[in-house]
């Protein structure tokens, strides 16, 4: 095993005025205690305590203070300050709260100072989304965190550390693709290829679509009667306890995916690309609203980073039409229903098969017909458009400082 840190760069999504003020008062007040204690030449945290005790400023953000001005007067031997500085927290600071039943899935909780904190939203990219992800379940540890803003927008620097395990010198060739099909009549499904090239037992994951289904329709009308009936506290609390139970069954469903390529043999598990897929959607209401929170994006997250974790390469590839081709033939069939494939190819050996495993052996074979691409994203991100949130944090008064 190795350890891998990383530092993600979270955009904190339209602040309104009153938390933009927030935000400015503690960077002021921050920018003010470390000039002071600079200034006054602290070498060692007791000294840095004493001078930045009484300004107004959470124990995270005044903690961080006495480590970071010690370091600047004896380690960096700074004879002066350059530019504004970020604002620091200890690795106790920050707070993750993740409502995928929303727009807007991940908020962070930024202490303001000693009772009071705000909870912000952010939207991450694909492949920051799988560092949160490894940080909300407990398989990733928090470091500092720094609030900075830049050209109006203000942004977190975290510091996120996992360990890994190393993975093996294989080739392209060598590995064994693994199809990861997700969607509504199996939650997940996965199959590879034999040697001989046939398709081996598939695994789905049909029970725990049908409980997740049932939670979200449970939880949309529930929420829906609560809300005319101005109970947003309580519809609140409600739809928490849907959807933590909807997080149970993901990450119970991810680590078994990924302990089924662990069985075999140089594994590469291989998911469809669905950088876009939220926006390419253009069902009627009811689908887009069933799609559009089912939560691709999340259990893509989690399959990649507990697979990362294991040494397990994962891969992409273009999605078109991977749930309509026939895996035997290549012709576009049909699906008169959710969990039914039909190949009208009269001369393919096809007729019916499962959908969702024709999905995975398709999204296999595109691995080996050289179609992977790696998820590097660099910019944007593949949230959902802003607004219609369901639930969010209330700024709270601080819980421990």
């Amino acid at each position: 095993m190795t350890e891998l840190t990383k530092t993600l760069e979270l955009k904190l999504v339209d602040p309104n005025a009153h938390k933009r003020r927030k935000l400015r008062k503690t960077r002021e007040a921050y920018q003010q205690a470390l000039h002071d204690a600079f200034d006054a030449r602290c070498t060692t945290q007791t000294e840095a305590n004493d001078i930045v005790v009484d300004y107004d400023l959470s124990g995270y953000a005044k903690n961080a203070l006495k480590q970071y001005v010690p370091q600047l007067t004896t380690t960096y031997n700074a004879s002066e300050l350059h530019d504004d500085h970020p604002v620091r927290f200890t690795n106790e600071g920050l707070r993750l709260d993740h409502k995928p039943e929303n727009a807007i899935e991940w908020y962070v909780k930024i202490p303001h100072h000693e009772d009071y904190h705000l909870w912000m939203p952010t939207q991450p990219t694909p492949e920051q989304r799988n560092w949160l992800e490894a940080l909300n379940a407990g398989d990733a540890e928090m470091g500092e965190s720094r609030l900075f803003e830049r050209n109006e927008t203000w942004y977190l620097h975290v510091t996120a550390t996992r360990s890994v395990a190393e993975r093996s010198e294989v080739s392209v060739d060598e590995r064994t693709p693994i199809g990861v099909d997700i969607g509504e009549a199996s939650l997940v499904t996965v199959c590879h290829r034999d040697d001989n090239g046939s398709p081996t037992v598939p695994k789905l994951w049909a029970d725990e679509g049908k409980t997740v289904r049932r939670l979200r329709k449970t939880y949309f009308t529930a929420t829906r009667r609560l809300q005319t009936r101005e109970s947003e506290r309580i519809a609140g609390s409600f739809g928490d306890d849907l959807w933590n139970q909807i997080d149970d069954i993901f990450h119970t469903v991810t680590r078994e995916v990924v302990e089924y390529a662990e069985s075999v043999e140089n594994p590469v598990l291989v998911l469809e690309d669905l950088t876009d897929i939220r926006e390419s959607m253009d069902y009627d209401e009811y689908m887009n609203r069933r799609l559009h929170g089912w939560g691709f994006a999340k259990l893509h997250a989690q399959i990649r980073y507990k697979a990362i974790e294991k040494g397990i390469p994962v891969e992409t590839v273009n999605p078109h039409n991977t749930s309509k081709e026939c895996h035997a033939c290549g012709d576009v069939g049909s699906r008169p229903r959710q969990a039914t494939f039909t190949c009208t190819n009269d001369d393919c050996w096809i007729n019916e098969y499962q959908a969702d495993v024709n999905g995975a052996i398709n999204i296999a074979d595109r691995y080996l017909s050289g179609e992977s691409q790696p998820r590097e994203h660099t910019d944007g991100n593949d949230s959902a458009e802003d607004g219609g949130r369901l639930t969010a944090p209330q700024d709270t008064q601080a819980d421990a400082t």
